[in-house]
């Protein structure tokens, strides 16, 4: 498996050139903090509210929506036409791309989001890269660490594989959907245009197009259109 199988990087990606899609997907992890370590954070001249804290290295475009209260550790890039909602809270290590929404009362913390991504309410997104126009529900959990806190093992269409990470979040494709109130184990891969239904814990791989739903107990299916 690569990252290539599961993302198209956008032309325009100010990062483009750490990302390679010939690698392995959660390869790209490492390479959030190296991309933001070479890049020459500019100086802004933004309107930040009253509520809002921002320390460290922040990149912010001029037109991204922010809230009247949250708090953002760098280093951290927000692409442009994105929305920050009340009490975000990003944690450093953190890229976003065009309009993505960072939805209120959620937490971001070495991740990668590409365009369009949607995570509007009560989420966390630890370790992980959400694809182009992917989509949390509401409370949906991205979750990083294994309760031994062992090293994180992938599970891919060819078997299971180790990442080498002791944190280790979702890999969602392109167009993946995760239902409200559903806990993706760590290291969890959503292939692209994949969904996963509301109030479930699910782990390991769901291929391209796959609809995994809970009756029961966890099935998967094609997801229709």
């Amino acid at each position: 498996m690569k990252a290539g199988d599961l993302w198209n990087l956008p032309e325009d990606c100010t990062f483009r050139q750490f990302f390679n899609p010939e690698a392995k997907p959660w390869d790209w992890l490492p390479q959030i903090s190296k991309s933001l370590s070479c890049f020459d954070f500019p100086a802004t001249n933004l309107d930040v509210p009253v509520g809002l804290t921002i320390n460290g290295d922040v990149f912010i475009a001029s037109n991204v929506s922010l809230p009247p209260y949250g708090v953002i550790e760098g280093p951290a890039y927000i692409g442009s036409g994105s929305e920050l909602r009340p009490g975000v809270y990003i944690r450093g290590n953190v890229i976003v791309g065009r309009d993505c929404v960072l939805g209120n009362s959620s937490e971001y913390k070495n991740c990668l989001l590409l365009d369009g991504v949607q995570t509007p309410h009560y989420n966390y997104v630890g370790d992980s890269i959400l694809g182009n126009k992917a989509h949390l529900g509401a409370g949906a959990i991205l979750s990083n660490l294994r309760l031994d806190q062992g090293e994180v093992v992938v599970k891919t269409a060819h078997g299971s594989m180790r990442s080498g990470l002791r944190k280790l979040g979702g890999l969602l494709g392109d167009a993946a959907e995760v239902g409200c109130n559903t806990v993706l184990q760590p290291g969890t891969i959503l292939g692209p245009r994949s969904a996963v239904f509301p109030g479930i814990a699910f782990g390991g791989y769901l291929g391209a197009g796959k609809l995994a739903a809970a009756i029961h107990e966890v099935r998967v299916m094609e997801r229709p259109g």
